[in-house]
């Protein structure tokens, strides 16, 4: 059944050049422009790469900070101990524990918005990982989440990291930041995505790599960018 969509989604859409790809800078300001949200709205870039992810090479997963932040408060907790936890509290983390903070999110509470854990505390946390997986908050070597360098850890967090990972069908989706951003900043923030899995491209990937890139507020229509314009 087609989705239905209201009437100020139509007008914005009905502005948008469907067989245009924009260059970034111009997509950015139209997809601000056309949101009708009530509300500081996120805006969304999505990235469409010829990978093929029954690859095990080819599945992108990472984290990167963006440039200007997400315009998002994150609230942060640490699985550590002894002198890590102490240098998660110092570096900003909202809460540090061990065996009672496993519990007090086996018991229900999951008002937070990124998981960190030192090496040594992953026995603990693989425990939550029916509760924490489906959530996408499973702390990860590949998104900085286990280390033992908290300190950093914590600090790319509150500084607007963002975690990446490519769909089955080889989409990446990253909130770049708030449709209040000036349009210069969310470009950056969009670039940086963008130059990031330029470099982890996998050396088996043949032919065009990056196969179409949109952008749009959560709930306005999306906007194609042409990727030369990067």
């Amino acid at each position: 059944m087609a989705r239905t969509r209201g009437k100020k989604y139509r007008a914005a859409a009905e502005q948008i050049d469907k067989s245009k790809a924009y260059p970034v800078d111009e997509a950015v300001k139209l997809v601000q422009k056309l949101d009708t949200a009530n509300f500081d709205d996120s805006i969304e870039a999505v990235i469409k790469l010829n990978v093929d992810t029954k690859q095990a090479d080819q599945q992108l997963r990472g984290a990167v900070v963006l440039p200007n932040g997400t315009g998002k408060d994150q609230t942060v907790v640490v699985f550590a101990k002894g002198d890590k936890a102490k240098e998660a509290e110092a570096a900003g983390a909202d809460v540090v524990g061990e065996d009672d903070l496993a519990q007090r999110i086996m018991d229900g509470w999951l008002d937070f918005d990124v998981a960190i854990s030192t090496p040594d505390m992953m026995a603990q946390v693989g425990r939550l990982g029916r509760v924490l997986g489906p959530k996408g908050l499973m702390p990860n070597p590949k998104t900085g989440t286990v280390t033992m360098d908290v300190e950093k850890a914590v600090k790319d967090a509150k500084a607007g990291q963002v975690t990446y990972r490519t769909d089955r069908d080889g989409n990446i989706a990253v909130a770049i930041g708030k449709a209040s951003f000036d349009a210069d900043k969310l470009v950056e923030n969009f670039k940086t995505v963008q130059d990031i899995l330029v470099k982890n491209r996998p050396s088996t990937v043949k032919g065009t790599y990056i196969q179409n890139i949109s952008v749009s507020s959560t709930f306005g229509p999306g906007v194609k960018v042409a990727p030369e314009s990067f």
